[in-house]
């Protein structure tokens, strides 16, 4: 895990530290592995990258969440910028994205949310609901943070396939500046928000979030290989 992206003193690199095994099978998954070596199935990205638009979308609806469960301006502020860039540019990006795979709009929005999808998903807004801004956050985290630290490590490693790696666009778009200076950000607010809230005194039940939604995740990433072996994909 870089150090750079998470710090060991911060909440994040706390939560990591307190879930050592769900982290590492988290990112490094036998999907990530296939990005970084190029042998992933093409139908297992296909069917992940369709999962993922759904995925967007309740992922505004948490940043949602957060506007209403912030308790200052700056917060709230932050949240808001999240929902508008997830809308406003991520949602048009990941569109795009997709049509170099064959995928278009409206055959993602006809696709049926994969089980791991509401799971994961639905557990993000229940600890919202629930709990507060620091539950939300960290339910959110594993994804927002995570992306970055998988991104990242496949970028640095020398090992990672580079010459006709269909995956090569995905981990450049997660190792590029413009999503870490948003991970050192997620970072930089979890500790500002535990800060207001006794997040370090709550250790225990934050890490009890935080292996859940780490351990969702990975079932997102299982989620693709399933629907491969199955013979199945979005089409």
């Amino acid at each position: 895990m870089s150090q750079e992206l998470v710090p060991t003193d911060s909440l994040m690199g706390r939560l990591c530290a307190a879930c050592p095994r769900e982290w590492a099978d988290y990112v490094g998954h036998a999907f990530v592995r296939g990005l970084a070596d190029g042998s992933l199935p093409a139908a297992a990205f296909r069917y992940y990258l369709a999962q993922d638009y759904l995925f967007l979308i309740h992922f505004a609806r948490a940043w949602g969440l957060a506007v209403y469960k912030s308790e200052t301006l700056e917060d709230m502020r932050a949240a808001t910028q999240a929902v508008s860039a997830i809308i406003d540019v991520e949602m048009g990006l990941h569109v795009r994205y997709c049509a170099d795979w064959g995928l278009d709009e409206a055959a993602m929005q006809a696709v049926d949310e994969d089980p791991a999808c509401v799971a994961y998903t639905r557990f993000v807004l229940e600890a919202g609901m629930a709990g507060d801004l620091l539950d939300l956050l960290t339910a959110l985290s594993p994804c927002t943070v995570g992306y970055g630290v998988i991104g990242r490590s496949l970028a640095s490693d020398p090992a990672t396939r580079r010459d006709a790696n269909p995956y090569l666009s995905w981990i450049e778009m997660y190792s590029g500046d413009e999503y870490l200076d948003l991970v050192r950000a997620s970072v930089a607010q979890l500790d500002r928000v535990a800060e207001q809230r006794g997040g370090h005194a709550r250790i225990p039940g934050l890490a009890a979030t935080f292996r859940s939604a780490t351990v969702l995740e990975s079932g997102f990433w299982q989620m693709g290989l399933d629907a491969a072996g199955r013979g199945q994909a979005a089409r």
